[in-house]
Formats: structure tokens, C-alpha cells, sequence
């Protein structure tokens, strides 16, 4: 093969090599915790990923990486270079990054200060229990149409059964006017009791209610230990596989 050749051919293979190489890891918190999303390549819009505007830290493996607030490289942009950023907030893109993708020019205007060479997991801890703690019950409460009022109509009944009783007593004379009576107050209260249209009752709105456990945890409470020493957290997010602490144990945000 000519020298030439080979040269460029070798040189391609180093392009193709580090470019294979070049991958940047977003993590949803700081301190390299939570939800991580690896890139290896052009990231146009973050929005179908699921992780737009999440970022809050990230680990550069290899290669230089302009990330922008916008999708499509628009809005502020700025370029990471290799090693490991435990916060993009002294940059101004926490929580702010919608596309990434990988740079070659040597030096750029908009490059952030040298990270730390490599993530500092001195101080890390994986934690000994995880508890996600639900709030109180919720009550959910709804509205059905209901049938009321099917009863007898019971004072209906009882003037039905008087004015019977008085209609029957003056017809017969002696034994008979006793049955007659009698029978005219049971018939007097048959139709007392259905009138109005009692039976059959009518419609109202009735409202029930119950509680529901509530879906989503208040916080998580988190244990690890430190040096033999028990400690405890109350987090808004879950911690991931590590928690982050300072040369006391405490934790490091």
C-alpha cells in the first residue's frame, strides 16, 4: 500500500475509534444520582427521550459535547469537555438541557471550566433502606341517580282507613254495621295508602363517598451507613443506587 495511503487510513481509524468512544451520561440529580440517560451520538431533541430538561449532572467519557437549551441547538448553548461535572448549576443548565451533540474544533468560546477528572465516590454511600412515604387518604366522592320514597303512603293509609271506617258505619244496622265497619276502614286504607303514586317512588341525586389511598409518595425516607454510623434522610426523589455525603456522613446536595 502507498505511504500515503496508509496514513490516511490510519488516521481514519483513529477518527472512527474515538468517535466510537465519545459518550456523555446525564443524570436526573446532582452528584451523578437518580434516572441516567447515555448519549453516543447526535441528540436533536430530548423531548421524545423522556428527559428534557432534566439533566442536572453529567459524566463526559470521551470527546467534546455542546449541549443547548433548546431543541435543535438553539437558545444558550455551551460545550463540555471530558471528566465529570457533580452539577451543571454554576453553568446555568441545570434542569435546562434539550439537545447535545459531539464538537471537534480543539478550543470553543462557550467551553465550561475543566471538570473533576473523574467522579469523586469517596463519599458515597449506597443506602441500607429505601421507604416511600403516602400521604393521607384521599376522598373521592361521586354522584348517582337513585330511587326514593317507595314506601306506602302511610298518612295517606290512616285518613284513608277513618274515612272508610265512618262511610261503613252508617250502612246495616246491629252486626252488620260492625262489619261494615270494619271493612270500610281496611278499604279505606288500601286506596289511602296508594294514593299520590307512593308506590312508586321517584328519582333523587344521592351522593357517596370513600377514601382512596393517595398514589403518589410524599417523600422517600432513606438509611445508609457512614463509618458504623447509622444516618437518615428525607428525600423528594428517590436516591438511586448512591447517596452522596460529606467527610461527616451528612448529606451532600
Amino acid at each position: 500500500m502507498h505511504p500515503t495511503f496508509k496514513t490516511l487510513f490510519g488516521v481514519a481509524a483513529i477518527c472512527c475509534a474515538t468517535q466510537a468512544a465519545a459518550q456523555v451520561t446525564f443524570y436526573e440529580g446532582e452528584g451523578f444520582r437518580g434516572r441516567a440517560f447515555r448519549v453516543d451520538n447526535t441528540v436533536w431533541n430530548f423531548e421524545p427521550t423522556g428527559f428534557n430538561d432534566r439533566a442536572r449532572s453529567a459524566v463526559v467519557e470521551g470527546g467534546r459535547w455542546e449541549v443547548c437549551e433548546d431543541a435543535r441547538f438553539e437558545g444558550r448553548c455551551t460545550v463540555l469537555r471530558r471528566g465529570s461535572y457533580d452539577t451543571l448549576r454554576g453553568m446555568g443548565m441545570e434542569a435546562r438541557i434539550s439537545s447535545v451533540r459531539p464538537v471537534n474544533r480543539v478550543a470553543y468560546e462557550n467551553e465550561v471550566p475543566p471538570p473533576l477528572a473523574e467522579p469523586a465516590y469517596e463519599y458515597r454511600q449506597r443506602p441500607t433502606s429505601v421507604r416511600a412515604v403516602v400521604g393521607p387518604p384521599e376522598q373521592r366522592c361521586w354522584v348517582e341517580r337513585e330511587r326514593v320514597g317507595g314506601d306506602a303512603n302511610v298518612p295517606g293509609a290512616i285518613a284513608g282507613a277513618i274515612i272508610g271506617g265512618v262511610l261503613g258505619h252508617q250502612v246495616g244496622g246491629g252486626r252488620g254495621r260492625d262489619v261494615a265497619t270494619a271493612g270500610g276502614a281496611v278499604a279505606g286504607a288500601a286506596i289511602g295508602a296508594n294514593t299520590g303514586g307512593g308506590s312508586y317512588g321517584y328519582g333523587q341525586n344521592v351522593q357517596h363517598c370513600q377514601n382512596v389511598p393517595s398514589g403518589r409518595p410524599d417523600y422517600w425516607d432513606v438509611t445508609y451507613n457512614f463509618r458504623g454510623i447509622e444516618h437518615r434522610v428525607q428525600m423528594s426523589a428517590p436516591p438511586g443506587q448512591t447517596v452522596p455525603v460529606n467527610g461527616n456522613g451528612e448529606p451532600r446536595w
